[in-house]
């Protein structure tokens, strides 16, 4: 299922810098950034539960926030991209 995950960590301090990094590197690992603290992640049930997990136990809930919107197995037609940033197709092989 594609899995749009958004953010938000408060930098007011060194924890707060280095939980947004922290955060950052969890979805990197899991999907292709499409703006600064935007990730669009192909996941399965279990992926998703791992990485909420995570960054569940990264961010502070007093300070920050996080997003996730479940776009589904057909997200396809949910997707509009307009602008200078290149799409992608999460299935195909990302070419670095």
């Amino acid at each position: 299922m594609l899995v749009l995950i958004t953010y938000d960590v408060s930098t007011q301090d060194a924890a707060g810098t280095r939980r947004l990094r922290n955060v950052s590197k969890a979805c990197v690992a899991h999907g292709q950034r499409v703006q600064n603290s935007v990730f669009e992640c192909l996941l399965s049930e279990a992926q998703f539960c791992e990485l909420r997990h995570r960054l569940e136990q990264i961010i502070d809930l007093e300070s920050d926030s996080l997003r996730f919107y479940l776009l589904g197995n057909h997200y396809e037609n949910k997707v509009i991209h307009m602008g200078a940033k290149q799409t992608y197709t999460p299935e195909e092989p990302l070419m670095i």
